[in-house]
């Protein structure tokens, strides 16, 4: 089979920096049996095409990008015909995969994995914000043959609007994140760990505030947090502004190779998002043996009061008090990293690029 993968970026010539590790994990796994082209829309400015874990990356590069892509994709289809075209997030890759493919006379698959589905005025974030990024979410959909998401919650919002839908968690790869047994708790301060670009979609106030809240009560804890910053210094001052100086320390950008024993010596992952379709770190910690109490969005709420402690979005004091219970009691952390790690495996990146391959052959069959 010949598989077109249409993606935002997340598929760096290294494989190191600038990827997103459910990506390769999915596309080498599809490559051990297929010949898999990705045409990755923004991952550099200029156009190229580079060999990443067995596939054929083509980058479409700035300028007139939704035409050069699919003009690539049926250029590539030319020199060998595709059996389908498949877009993770839909959006501009959506309308790529699902125009090309109808061009082609192929069938399409539509991943949703972020914010497709949304429309946070507040913070000018979501696609369906806008009318015209209504429209086009609307077309992409019912036009697309299959569509998938990667949690329950987001199932639902597209049950809701008369998308019928596939849950296809984007698994962790196994490989390289060797699962830990769940430990306890060391004595002494709590080890918190926050992994997530500084952003206003994953709302660090509220988890500053909340860990102010933690000290003001007298928890002694420290918290590193992960992440590329795209707020020019703002979270930072925000925490010395509240006192966490020596509570709090950001960390900036690791690769996965660094991150993982970051991840493992936490006792807990705090997240704070005002909306996710994962998030995938909660995954990754989950394997690591690692609990997860954040605000009640995609795997967080799908997880909840079993294997994860969710929390309503934007409520600081709720998550505060939810860090508090879990950290004062090991047999409650246990209880959740024991089952999340269950979760997590069961639906490891074996796993979705099985279920994505499943939805290959149901559609290459029907056509």
């Amino acid at each position: 089979m010949k598989i077109a993968m249409v993606l935002p970026g997340g598929v760096a010539r290294d494989g190191e920096r600038q990827v997103i590790p459910a990506f390769l994990a999915l596309i080498e796994r599809l490559a051990r049996g297929h010949e898999v082209h990705v045409f990755a829309l923004h991952q550099e400015a200029e156009p190229g095409s580079w060999p990443l874990r067995g596939a054929t990356i083509h980058n479409i590069g700035t300028g007139r990008t939704v035409w050069r892509a699919i003009q690539a994709i049926r250029a590539e289809h030319r020199r060998m015909p595709f059996d389908v075209v498949q877009a993770i997030f839909s959006g501009h890759c959506g309308f790529i995969a699902v125009a090309s493919a109808k061009s082609l006379g192929l069938p399409s698959l539509v991943h949703i994995a972020g914010g497709e589905l949304v429309a946070l005025h507040s913070i000018l974030y979501g696609g369906r914000r806008k009318w015209r990024g209504r429209l086009r979410e609307a077309l992409v959909l019912r036009m697309a043959d299959t569509v998938s998401a990667a949690s329950a919650p987001i199932v639902r919002s597209l049950r809701a609007l008369g998308i019928p839908a596939y849950r296809i968690p984007l698994g962790v790869d196994t490989d390289a994140w060797t699962p830990l047994a769940p430990r306890p708790r060391d004595r002494g301060p709590a080890q918190l760990i926050h992994v997530a670009s500084l952003n206003r979609v994953k709302d660090q106030p509220t988890l500053l505030r909340a860990m102010a809240k933690l000290a003001n009560a007298g928890m002694d804890f420290d918290l590193r947090i992960v992440g590329v910053d795209t707020l020019d210094g703002e979270v930072q001052r925000l925490s010395r502004c509240l006192g966490l100086q020596k509570r709090v320390s950001f960390l900036g950008f690791r690769t996965q190779r660094e991150l993982r024993p970051l991840i493992a010596s936490a006792d807990l992952l705090v997240m704070s998002s005002l909306h996710e379709a994962g998030p995938l770190v909660l995954l990754e910690a989950a394997v690591a043996g690692v609990p997860t109490v954040g605000t009640a969005v995609g795997h967080i709420a799908e997880w909840a009061s079993t294997a994860a402690l969710a929390v309503p979005v934007g409520d600081a004091n709720a998550l505060a008090d939810a860090v508090a219970e879990v950290i004062d009691d090991d047999h409650l952390r246990l209880r959740l990293a024991t089952e999340a790690q269950r979760l997590a495996l069961a639906e490891n990146a074996d796993h979705t690029a099985a279920s994505f391959q499943m939805l290959y052959d149901d559609l290459t069959r029907s056509r």
